[in-house]
């Protein structure tokens, strides 16, 4: 369980780096208004620490066979899910014009990557389901 704290910590960094990237470059820019980027640090910190640190406690004495695939999985899916909003989020603080394809490719990421994300957390679940089949 060394991966999931280790991504915990990392995770806790990134989400104090968000929050305060979102304070400073809105204040730079005089934007006052709603952004993707005001959720950047909430989404990390529950998402990225709370998920890794549940993972460690939880399975700290086992590892079934569905918390492998959960673990890539997740980590494959979170970043991506963090990197397309916070482009988005730069994109609307700075007023950015996008086209309509490249408008609509962030938002097919940000979808495939939310679909990833919920795969993993069945995963996620599963694993938790024969951890507790096996402990009773």
């Amino acid at each position: 369980m060394k991966k999931a704290m280790n991504s915990a910590l990392v995770y806790l960094i990134l989400a104090l780096g968000a929050g305060v990237f979102y304070r400073e470059f809105t204040k730079a820019n005089h934007f006052s208004g709603q952004t993707t980027l005001g959720v950047l640090h909430p989404h990390l910190l529950l998402l990225g620490t709370g998920v890794c640190l549940l993972v460690a406690f939880v399975f700290k004495n086992t590892q079934p066979k569905h918390l492998h695939t959960f673990f890539t999985l997740y980590q494959v899916a979170l970043p991506m899910m963090i990197i397309t909003m916070g482009l988005r989020g730069i994109v609307q603080v700075k007023a950015i014009s996008l086209s309509k394809a490249l408008d609509a490719s962030l938002s097919g990421i940000a979808g495939l990557s939310h679909l990833l994300l919920a795969v993993s957390l069945v995963y996620f679940l599963l694993a938790i389901r024969k951890n507790y089949l096996q402990e009773s």
